[in-house]
């Protein structure tokens, strides 16, 4: 009995090694193949990707020093980048030993899974092609889109990158700005600044228009050609208002906006002129009587 004991321990021990062999022997294998692969891979993969934005990096600097569109120039770059990196991930797939065949098959079913989900996205796809083609803003340019204005920083496949003026960032759908209304404050080198200062009327209109013209035409930004302009613009309930429009070159717009302000309203009070506030006056009409008589009709 204690001899079958023994024999069947001996034989349970033996397997368990020859187990535990296989084990270490598949690991070992596995190590020293695909595991050594997957490494230079990662590594690769790692040092590939700077090689790519450093490319990429520098060929669009290149582009620009030579006066190329900014525009085309940073959108390509940022398709070529994505390009490569996504041909050097499915070529080390198969290095690795991942069939890039049965891969590829998987990937095109999910693409048409994935684009029949996102068939939103593919409009905005299509819609930054048709920005990038028919040009209707570049980067840098100040533009307005519904409730959305500020510059232009970024313009990818899908969004574009758009930066306010009190800095922060929004992101609108290519599709959406191909089928809106785009004001581009930066298309034109001139704009005009449109001012209206309102006095009373018992002003000197005459006096106070050379005074209102005098006040922006002393600005050192305000071209001289288109010329100033002052006139009369309305007849309001409470005020005499005076449109005030001048020209200038585009990056100064806001300088001079602020600044004219500030001076024709200094100019108005140096010179006596009345800044008129809403007024209303009331005209009693009749006797109005007195206060016997009001008690006298109170009483009765």
């Amino acid at each position: 009995m204690n001899f079958l004991l023994d024999t069947t321990a001996e034989t349970t021990a033996t397997t368990d090694s020859g187990t535990w062999d296989r084990f270490i022997g598949t690991v070992t294998e596995w190590a020293t193949n695909a595991g050594i692969k997957i490494l230079i891979s990662l590594l690769i993969i790692f040092i590939g990707f700077r090689v790519i934005n450093f490319l990429s990096r520098r060929i669009m600097k290149k582009a620009l020093a030579k006066k190329a569109d900014k525009t085309i120039v940073k959108t390509l770059a940022y398709v070529l980048s994505l390009t490569l990196k996504i041909a050097l991930v499915i070529a080390l797939m198969g290095y690795v030993g991942i069939e890039t065949s049965s891969f590829a098959a998987i990937f095109a079913s999910l693409s048409v899974c994935v684009g029949l989900a996102v068939n939103g996205a593919l409009s905005n796809i299509a819609g930054g092609v048709l920005i990038i083609m028919t040009r209707p803003f570049k980067i840098d340019d100040y533009i307005k889109v519904g409730d959305y204005e500020g510059t232009v920083e970024d313009i990818h496949l899908v969004h574009t990158k758009m930066r306010t003026v009190d800095n922060r960032v929004i992101y609108i759908p290519n599709g959406t700005l191909s089928s809106s209304t785009v004001e581009n404050y930066s298309a034109k080198d001139l704009r005009r600044v449109d001012l209206t200062f309102s006095v009373s009327y018992n002003t000197d209109v005459e006096f106070a228009k050379k005074v209102i013209l005098e006040a922006v035409s002393a600005h050192s930004r305000v071209l001289n050609d288109p010329a100033p302009f002052v006139r009369v613009s309305s007849l309001s309930s409470s005020s005499i208002d005076i449109a005030a429009k001048v020209w200038v070159i585009n990056d100064d717009y806001w300088t001079v906006y602020f600044d004219t302000i500030e001076a024709v309203r200094a100019a108005l009070v140096k010179n006596g002129i009345e800044i008129p506030y809403n007024q209303l006056d009331v005209n009693i009409r009749g006797n109005v009587p007195s206060g016997d008589d009001r008690k006298e009709t109170e009483s009765k």
